[in-house]
Protein backbone atom coordinates (compact mmCIF):
# COMPACT_ATOMS: atom_id res chain seq x y z
CA UNK A 1 0.00 0.00 0.00
CA UNK A 2 1.34 3.36 -0.97
CA UNK A 3 1.67 5.95 2.21
CA UNK A 4 -0.65 8.14 0.40
CA UNK A 5 -3.06 5.30 0.93
CA UNK A 6 -5.30 2.90 -1.22
CA UNK A 7 -7.28 4.90 -3.55
CA UNK A 8 -5.85 8.34 -2.59
CA UNK A 9 -4.68 10.66 -5.54
CA UNK A 10 -0.82 11.27 -5.78
CA UNK A 11 -0.08 14.96 -4.88
CA UNK A 12 2.03 16.69 -7.83
CA UNK A 13 5.70 17.15 -7.28
CA UNK A 14 4.56 20.79 -7.51
CA UNK A 15 2.14 20.76 -5.01
CA UNK A 16 3.86 23.31 -2.72
CA UNK A 17 4.90 25.58 -5.08
CA UNK A 18 0.97 26.03 -6.89
CA UNK A 19 -1.92 27.72 -7.00
CA UNK A 20 -5.22 26.38 -8.27
CA UNK A 21 -8.42 27.82 -9.54
CA UNK A 22 -10.88 27.38 -11.54
CA UNK A 23 -14.86 28.74 -11.72
CA UNK A 24 -17.45 27.21 -13.86
CA UNK A 25 -18.78 30.74 -16.12
CA UNK A 26 -22.00 30.27 -17.70
CA UNK A 27 -20.89 31.55 -21.49
CA UNK A 28 -19.38 28.96 -24.31
CA UNK A 29 -16.33 27.97 -24.56
CA UNK A 30 -15.23 29.76 -27.65
CA UNK A 31 -16.16 32.88 -26.14
CA UNK A 32 -14.06 32.28 -22.85
CA UNK A 33 -11.16 31.57 -24.67
CA UNK A 34 -11.38 34.35 -26.52
CA UNK A 35 -12.04 36.74 -23.90
CA UNK A 36 -8.24 35.32 -23.12
CA UNK A 37 -7.05 35.83 -26.73
CA UNK A 38 -7.91 39.24 -27.79
CA UNK A 39 -6.31 42.72 -26.04
CA UNK A 40 -9.66 44.22 -27.10
CA UNK A 41 -11.21 41.72 -24.16
CA UNK A 42 -8.04 41.45 -21.49
CA UNK A 43 -8.22 44.69 -20.63
CA UNK A 44 -11.94 45.25 -19.74
CA UNK A 45 -11.71 42.23 -17.34
CA UNK A 46 -7.95 41.60 -16.43
CA UNK A 47 -7.06 41.17 -12.71
CA UNK A 48 -8.49 41.73 -8.82
CA UNK A 49 -11.30 44.27 -8.45
CA UNK A 50 -10.27 47.44 -8.76
CA UNK A 51 -7.19 46.95 -11.22
CA UNK A 52 -6.99 48.31 -14.26
CA UNK A 53 -4.94 47.18 -17.37
CA UNK A 54 -2.63 49.65 -19.63
CA UNK A 55 -0.88 47.49 -22.45
CA UNK A 56 2.12 48.64 -24.53
CA UNK A 57 2.36 45.48 -26.61
CA UNK A 58 0.50 42.24 -27.42
CA UNK A 59 0.59 39.42 -29.32
CA UNK A 60 -1.20 36.26 -29.16
CA UNK A 61 0.97 33.68 -30.29
CA UNK A 62 3.45 30.94 -28.91
CA UNK A 63 6.44 33.08 -28.38
CA UNK A 64 4.62 36.11 -28.44
CA UNK A 65 4.45 38.71 -25.49
CA UNK A 66 1.89 40.64 -23.65
CA UNK A 67 3.69 43.68 -22.00
CA UNK A 68 1.60 45.91 -19.97
CA UNK A 69 0.94 47.81 -16.36
CA UNK A 70 -1.80 47.04 -13.88
CA UNK A 71 -2.87 49.90 -11.73
CA UNK A 72 -3.79 49.02 -8.54
CA UNK A 73 -6.76 51.10 -6.58
CA UNK A 74 -4.36 52.58 -4.56
CA UNK A 75 -2.65 54.01 -7.34
CA UNK A 76 0.25 51.19 -7.06
CA UNK A 77 1.26 50.59 -10.74
CA UNK A 78 3.15 47.01 -11.42
CA UNK A 79 5.18 45.82 -14.40
CA UNK A 80 3.68 42.54 -15.69
CA UNK A 81 4.84 40.44 -18.61
CA UNK A 82 3.79 37.59 -20.30
CA UNK A 83 5.07 35.18 -22.91
CA UNK A 84 2.72 32.38 -24.33
CA UNK A 85 4.22 28.86 -24.57
CA UNK A 86 2.09 26.56 -25.67
CA UNK A 87 -1.43 27.71 -27.39
CA UNK A 88 -4.34 25.09 -27.98
CA UNK A 89 -7.54 26.34 -29.25
CA UNK A 90 -10.16 26.50 -27.42
CA UNK A 91 -8.73 24.35 -24.70
CA UNK A 92 -5.61 24.98 -23.27
CA UNK A 93 -2.99 28.19 -23.18
CA UNK A 94 0.27 27.82 -21.31
CA UNK A 95 2.27 30.90 -20.38
CA UNK A 96 5.01 32.31 -18.52
CA UNK A 97 4.11 35.33 -16.37
CA UNK A 98 6.91 37.76 -14.56
CA UNK A 99 7.57 41.51 -14.30
CA UNK A 100 9.33 41.58 -17.42
CA UNK A 101 10.95 39.58 -20.29
CA UNK A 102 13.67 37.20 -18.78
CA UNK A 103 12.44 37.54 -14.85
CA UNK A 104 14.06 34.80 -13.09
CA UNK A 105 10.96 34.91 -10.86
CA UNK A 106 8.44 34.16 -13.72
CA UNK A 107 5.79 31.72 -13.28
CA UNK A 108 4.07 29.17 -15.31
CA UNK A 109 0.57 29.17 -15.80
CA UNK A 110 -1.88 26.39 -17.15
CA UNK A 111 -5.15 27.65 -18.75
CA UNK A 112 -7.89 24.78 -19.75
CA UNK A 113 -10.91 25.44 -20.93
CA UNK A 114 -13.66 22.99 -20.94
CA UNK A 115 -17.48 22.31 -21.67
CA UNK A 116 -19.60 22.40 -18.83
CA UNK A 117 -23.00 21.81 -20.49
CA UNK A 118 -23.80 25.25 -22.32
CA UNK A 119 -21.26 26.77 -19.49
CA UNK A 120 -17.32 26.84 -19.86
CA UNK A 121 -15.15 25.19 -17.06
CA UNK A 122 -12.03 27.33 -16.36
CA UNK A 123 -8.93 26.52 -14.65
CA UNK A 124 -5.85 28.07 -13.63
CA UNK A 125 -2.53 26.06 -12.78
CA UNK A 126 0.35 28.60 -11.63
CA UNK A 127 3.55 27.31 -10.46
CA UNK A 128 5.97 29.24 -8.98
CA UNK A 129 9.81 28.56 -8.89
CA UNK A 130 9.85 27.87 -5.17
CA UNK A 131 7.67 27.18 -2.29
CA UNK A 132 8.89 30.99 -0.91
CA UNK A 133 7.61 33.00 -3.85
CA UNK A 134 4.16 31.26 -4.33
CA UNK A 135 4.10 31.83 -0.31
CA UNK A 136 4.84 35.49 -0.79
CA UNK A 137 2.41 35.40 -3.77
CA UNK A 138 -0.28 34.43 -1.35
CA UNK A 139 0.54 36.32 1.99
CA UNK A 140 1.50 39.23 0.59
CA UNK A 141 -0.10 39.91 -2.54
CA UNK A 142 -3.64 38.11 -1.83
CA UNK A 143 -2.72 36.02 -4.97
CA UNK A 144 -5.83 32.92 -4.29
CA UNK A 145 -8.38 35.89 -3.51
CA UNK A 146 -6.84 38.39 -6.61
CA UNK A 147 -7.06 35.01 -8.81
CA UNK A 148 -10.85 34.48 -7.80
CA UNK A 149 -11.85 37.45 -8.44
CA UNK A 150 -10.01 37.78 -11.87
CA UNK A 151 -12.16 35.20 -12.77
CA UNK A 152 -15.08 36.61 -11.44
CA UNK A 153 -14.39 39.96 -13.57
CA UNK A 154 -14.43 37.52 -16.69
CA UNK A 155 -17.69 35.51 -15.82
CA UNK A 156 -18.98 38.81 -15.15
CA UNK A 157 -17.22 40.31 -18.51
CA UNK A 158 -18.35 37.05 -20.65
CA UNK A 159 -21.81 37.22 -18.94
CA UNK A 160 -22.42 40.32 -20.49
CA UNK A 161 -21.73 39.84 -23.73
CA UNK A 162 -23.83 36.85 -23.66
CA UNK A 163 -26.82 38.81 -22.69
CA UNK A 164 -26.46 41.72 -25.18
CA UNK A 165 -26.31 39.12 -27.89
CA UNK A 166 -29.46 37.55 -26.84
CA UNK A 167 -31.44 40.67 -26.65
CA UNK A 168 -30.02 41.90 -30.22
Amino acid sequence: MSPTGRGAPAQSATADREIVISRVIDAPLELVFEAFTEVRHLSRWWGPDGFTTTTRAFEFRVGGEWDFEMHGPDGTDYQEWISWTEIAPPERIVLLHGESHGDPNALESVLTFAPSGAATRIEMRTVFPTKKLRDVAVEKYHAIEGGQQTLSNLAAYVTEIVRKRVED
